[in-house]
């Protein structure tokens, strides 16, 4: 897969202030991309470069090969986290305007309004006002004029703030369905659960400086730790659970289960497999409850902060 983007050591001070250190990032093309951090890590300060809202002090940004030109705005739709709709202004008047400063016919603008407001069920809103809007409702608007150009790359900051979970899910779809049709995805958000959801890649920043990057599938197979959520039943469980401290490193688990098992945290060795371990309980014990723990881009997110803290 060849890359749409890619961020070269870039740095970005304002005074005495590091925003960004060193930050490389690479975006393939037609991807989800996730950008992670807590608030203040450089997340917004990065969005704003690729938008050339500002330039970097150091590195270089490459749009699919190229060096980021004032000509690639064109291909790019950005929706920030300070929404910026103009209140008073009619939702389809207000459409088509910001529709022809993207460079679309009013044809092509009023063709691609009606499709996206057809596709969202928000037709009958055209003639309201954005101040008579709620604020999802309004986000919704913003959603869909930041894609009516059919930009190569799509840039969501917090793209789900705002939103009930039904309209969330809604626009969730809207993203898988953008990136089927060619679009690149990059978005910043702290709703780790749209992370797990969607994304094949992430990065994570904190104080300015890049912790993690890569495929979300390498990263939590690197964070994963050999341990297995077991549900057992055994005539006696105080000697089998004597039993399992002494091979294995033991803690509780706290899942919901029908019946009422022992149940257990257990880390394997390295050179152990998740079969040796089944075939040991097997010979022991029923098992009920058999389950690979593998890390949330939560837990994830949390261990790294913390660490780098």
């Amino acid at each position: 897969m060849a890359d749409l983007l890619v961020a070269d050591n870039i740095c970005k001070n304002f005074g005495n202030f590091t925003a960004l250190d060193d930050i490389s990032i690479t975006i393939p093309t037609q991807s989800i991309f996730g950008l992670l951090g807590p608030n203040g890590a450089g997340k917004t300060t990065f969005l704003r470069i690729i938008n050339q809202i500002t330039m970097p002090d150091t590195g270089k940004v490459y749009f699919e090969g190229e060096p980021l030109h004032p000509s690639h705005v064109g291909h790019i739709g950005y929706l920030p986290e300070e929404r910026g709709l103009y209140k008073s202004m009619k939702v389809g008047e207000q459409a088509l305007y910001l529709a022809r400063l993207k460079g679309l016919s009013k044809a092509q603008a009023k063709e691609r309004l009606e499709f996206w407001f057809t596709r969202l069920g928000i037709t009958h809103w055209w003639d309201k006002k954005i101040q008579e809007l709620s604020k999802g409702m309004a986000q919704k608007v913003q959603f869909v004029i930041t894609v009516l150009h059919n930009p190569k790359l799509l840039i969501f900051d917090e793209p789900f703030s705002g939103f009930d979970p039904v309209n969330a899910g809604i626009i969730k779809k809207e993203i898988l369905y953008l990136r089927e049709q060619g679009a690149t995805i990059l978005f910043s958000t702290h709703r780790m659960e749209s992370v797990e959801e969607l994304c094949e890649y992430m990065a994570l920043i904190h104080n300015s400086k890049k912790l993690l990057d890569g495929k979300v599938a390498d990263i939590k197979r690197e964070y994963k730790s050999n341990t297995f959520e077991v549900g057992l039943s055994a005539p006696n469980e105080e000697s089998l659970l004597k039993e399992l401290k002494s091979r294995f490193i033991v803690t509780p688990a706290t899942y919901k289960s029908i019946t009422e098992d022992l149940k257990l945290r257990l880390q394997i060795k390295e050179d152990e497999s998740p079969n040796d371990l089944l075939h040991y309980l097997i010979g022991r014990a029923q098992v009920n409850h058999f389950v690979e723990v593998i890390p949330s881009v939560n837990d994830i997110f949390i261990k790294t902060v913390t660490q780098d803290a």
